[in-house]
């Protein structure tokens, strides 16, 4: 890290705290970074406050190479929102047009479009229409499973504010047929609005970009939706996914709300 500096960023309410590193973030580096360091700094009240951890270096005049940890100090392979914010950043470290961000899911290429970030991702790979569940919620109209980077519950109701997200979202994201990992849990609309609650996080975020990949495939799947597919979050505002051949674009917020430097000891 330079000196304590940090950068925080938002996409739609989904928030992070960037640290800029003067080389290649390796899985190794962080061994210094305790999950208690990770805790106290994305504390809210009394830290930072933040849904995750975000290390970032310059690998080149057009790439950035970053390292992602949850708020619980556990490692993502990927996070939509903080590669879109990564975007937004590179723009603020002085990187122009068209970038690459090297995530441990590997390169994701990505631009400012009428001044708002976008990424290319994978397509969502391991898509099942109708996921089979322990115990099903008796609210869920269907439900669907989808890799979007990392892994994705989708389940369709009618009406995403009666559900008890924090309830229904932990007992769902640890269901045995997900396997040891779980997944996180998105719960959506058929009018396209969605709430999450992210593992690592171990609670509802107020909007996922991976989490909205997932969603918008299974929303087409299901035949609720066609590319481009628009998804309000729970801050209210709009992710929006189009899918191409062999990638699944995802755009939206990407805002810089301040800069700050830890104290030294």
């Amino acid at each position: 890290m330079k000196d304590g500096k940090f950068y925080k960023l938002t996409g739609s309410g989904n928030d992070f705290v960037f640290f800029e590193l003067s080389e290649r973030p390796r899985s190794h580096m962080f061994s210094m970074f305790s999950a208690d360091w990770v805790q106290a700094l994305c504390a809210r009240g009394t830290g930072v406050g933040a849904d995750g951890v975000v290390f970032v270096v310059r690998m080149s005049p057009a790439s950035l190479g970053i390292f992602y940890l949850n708020a619980d100090g556990s490692q993502a392979a990927l996070c939509g929102n903080a590669t879109l914010c990564t975007v937004r950043l590179a723009s603020l470290l002085g990187l122009t047009g068209e970038i690459t961000v090297l995530t441990e899911a590997g390169e994701i290429p990505g631009r400012l479009v009428n001044g708002q970030p976008e990424i290319d991702l994978e397509p969502v790979s391991s898509l099942v229409a109708d996921q089979p569940v322990t115990a099903r919620p008796v609210s869920a109209r269907r439900i669907g499973f989808g890799i979007a980077g990392v892994p994705h519950l989708v389940v369709l109701v009618d009406d995403v504010d009666r559900i008890d997200v924090a309830a229904e979202g932990a007992r769902l994201r640890r269901d045995p047929m997900l396997g040891p990992s779980g997944a996180n849990v998105n719960f959506v609309t058929p009018a396209g609005r969605m709430r999450t609650y992210e593992r690592g996080v171990e609670g509802e975020t107020l909007a996922c970009g991976t989490g909205a990949v997932a969603t918008a495939a299974l929303l087409v799947a299901w035949g609720l939706a066609a590319s481009p597919v628009k998804l309000t979050t729970r801050s209210g505002s709009v992710l929006t996914v189009r899918f191409g051949p062999s990638t699944a674009s995802l755009s939206g917020e990407g805002r810089l709300v301040f800069t700050g430097r830890l104290p030294t000891p």
